[in-house]
């Protein structure tokens, strides 16, 4: 068996959704009505993701940089 690790970004929508996304996956996203519910279903998503590329013999590449941190700045016009 084997683990990968993984970078997601999850962010709360409009409607309070939380949106997760695994950049290093295209098209690997899913949401949730609460933080834990989105980060439970992008972990089975992202096994799905995995298990579709190994079945179709894809190379698994997980290279993403490594998110340092997220600010909120202000901009005046």
């Amino acid at each position: 068996m084997e683990t990968y690790r993984l970078q997601v970004i999850i962010e709360q929508d409009e409607d309070g959704l939380y949106v997760a996304d695994v950049p290093a996956l295209v098209g690997c996203h899913t949401q949730g009505g609460t933080f834990e519910e989105a980060l439970d279903n992008i972990r089975e998503v992202a096994r799905m993701c995995l298990e579709e590329m190994k079945e179709d013999g894809e190379v698994i590449e997980l290279r993403c940089p490594q998110a340092v941190g997220i600010k909120t700045v202000e901009v005046v016009l």
